[in-house]
């Protein structure tokens, strides 16, 4: 792992995006929150919000973390697609992108885990940070969002 002591904590903040593209009946069924395993959206986004607090047991060289928020938010975009937004904050030596990467990720996994009974051709099209501020290396924020 880099060596952050020497670095002063900040406020880290990262938000990060995942599309999951799937049948117009698919999302209709996750939509309406009648899918066989449960509630799609809500597992989804808990996954996701339970990932973000994982990261550096899943990713070998990632710090961890004292995370002060968490939130994931859902957005239906009829007629194909689902869009998860991570958002990510802490105090700390570095940065919180890894953390809001992994929970759109575990976010956009979840969903295909719980609707792949009705849809095994879901496809988690895009994966991305979006922005990103905090530490030495200051503000960073996508040019464009992705469209997909």
């Amino acid at each position: 792992m880099v060596d952050v002591g020497a670095k002063p904590a900040t406020h880290r903040v990262a938000v990060a995006q995942s599309v999951v593209v799937m049948k117009p009946s698919t999302l209709k069924l996750i939509a309406g929150r009648r899918m066989p395993k449960g509630d799609a959206l809500e597992v989804a986004q808990l996954a996701g919000i339970a990932a973000a607090k994982m990261t550096s047991a899943l990713i070998p060289l990632c710090h961890p973390l004292s995370l002060t928020r968490v939130s994931v938010e859902v957005e239906v975009r009829r007629p194909t697609r689902i869009v998860f937004t991570s958002r990510v904050e802490a105090v700390d030596r570095t940065g919180v992108e890894m953390e809001a990467l992994t929970s759109a990720s575990v976010a956009a996994l979840t969903l295909y885990d719980m609707a792949k009974a009705v849809d095994r051709e879901m496809e988690i099209a895009t994966i991305c940070l979006l922005e990103k501020s905090g530490g030495k290396s200051g503000h960073f924020m996508r040019r464009k969002r992705s469209s997909r």
